[in-house]
């Protein structure tokens, strides 16, 4: 009844106006009544297409949301409520993170994502009762590439899943005061690709992730599952006591070497970090700098050095991941001055799991 008395009210002085001013006003009033009209309508989806949907992230007073900084949620539909968050339910959570940064200004990083992804629901199988959770750090302009790709990528899972988009800025903030004494020890130099504060995350993800979320896979991108991504997940259940991590090294030269580890697949128990007093006392500063000191070590490439150091001091904190997890595929070292002995690094015996195709390696066919 408004709106017909607004246009009555107008149609009464028509007679005063001059023809433009009364179209004018004839389409001031078909615009409110367009605004009243179809601002009432509510948009439905068809409950018979599967299609990803696209929600802002709600916050939990339980968890400390300014350390996870969650900009969009995307969901398989099958089952799952539009506002749950993590611990919300029985429902059983594997959480899994990938770096997505620049991904938008890379052809070569967006044909790896669409060889992981597609792999990993290739042979993705979880229980009804689990949900896969993605996470993604990443820029603005990569989070709208990524979430166009993934429309295609998860369109046919056979699981249920989430995914979250956290913003590298905001996180990188969070991290910086932690990480600030160990990138001039582990970093290349000022712009390089690891000098960011972002590629010392899995170091202090403990501190950054919401304490209701214990456990966490991180990925890289060049990757090509063969496997069903949930067994492993079963690979924390044989962490020993006092490890908080499980990561694979490389190789294993004799005598007893001390090949390093490689940040491609790694199991971070984030519970257990928290807890590990060792492990936190290693983040200080003056530890930091005591170890490389020590063993005169000055790396470039961020977490990988910063874990690589302090297995040589502490290896009970790590679990070694069996290599055919993570079968990295670079041969670089072979031909730059190692070709003696690349092969007792580069050697993996068993059964391959996951292809780690680091240094822009090209990943075999199935």
């Amino acid at each position: 009844m408004g709106i017909l008395r607004l246009a009555v009210r107008i149609m009464g002085r028509i007679s005063t106006f001059r023809s433009y001013q009364f179209v004018l006003l004839l389409a001031a009033a078909l615009a409110v009544v367009a605004f009243y009209y179809f601002g009432s309508e509510r948009q439905n989806f068809s409950s018979t297409t599967k299609r990803i949907k696209q929600t802002q992230a709600t916050h939990n007073g339980n968890r400390n949301d300014a350390d996870l900084t969650v900009d969009t949620r995307l969901s398989h539909p099958a089952g799952l409520e539009e506002k749950r968050e993590s611990g919300d339910t029985d429902d059983q959570r594997y959480h899994a993170l990938m770096m997505f940064t620049k991904v938008d200004k890379s052809r070569s990083l967006q044909d790896k994502f669409r060889v992981a992804m597609l792999s990993m629901v290739k042979y993705g199988d979880f229980l009804e009762e689990e949900i896969l959770v993605l996470h993604f750090v990443s820029d603005q302009a990569s989070k709208e590439l990524g979430e166009r790709m993934l429309q295609e990528f998860l369109l046919d899972a056979p699981f249920k899943y989430e995914v979250f988009f956290h913003d590298v800025v905001a996180l990188t903030q969070k991290l910086f005061p932690i990480v600030e004494a160990m990138q001039k020890h582990f970093s290349a130099g000022s712009g390089a690709y690891y000098s960011d504060a972002i590629f010392f995350l899995s170091v202090a993800m403990h501190h950054i992730m919401p304490e209701s979320l214990t456990r966490i896979v991180q990925l890289d991108l060049d990757l090509k599952y063969r496997t069903n991504i949930r067994d492993l997940f079963q690979e924390f259940d044989q962490f020993p006591p006092g490890a908080v991590i499980d990561v694979s090294d490389s190789g294993d030269p004799p005598p007893d070497g001390l090949p390093g580890f490689n940040s491609g697949v790694m199991l971070l128990d984030l519970g257990a970090m928290r807890d590990s007093a060792l492990y936190n006392q290693l983040l200080e500063p003056s530890n930091v700098a005591k170890l490389a000191d020590q063993y005169r070590f000055r790396g470039h490439l961020g977490d990988q050095d910063f874990f690589t150091m302090i297995g040589m001091e502490h290896p009970e904190l790590f679990y070694s991941l069996a290599c055919g997890w993570n079968r990295q595929l670079c041969s670089w070292w072979q031909d730059h001055g190692y070709g003696d002995v690349f092969q007792m690094y580069y050697r993996c015996e068993g059964l391959v799991y996951i292809y780690h195709g680091n240094c822009n390696s090209p990943i075999p066919d199935d």
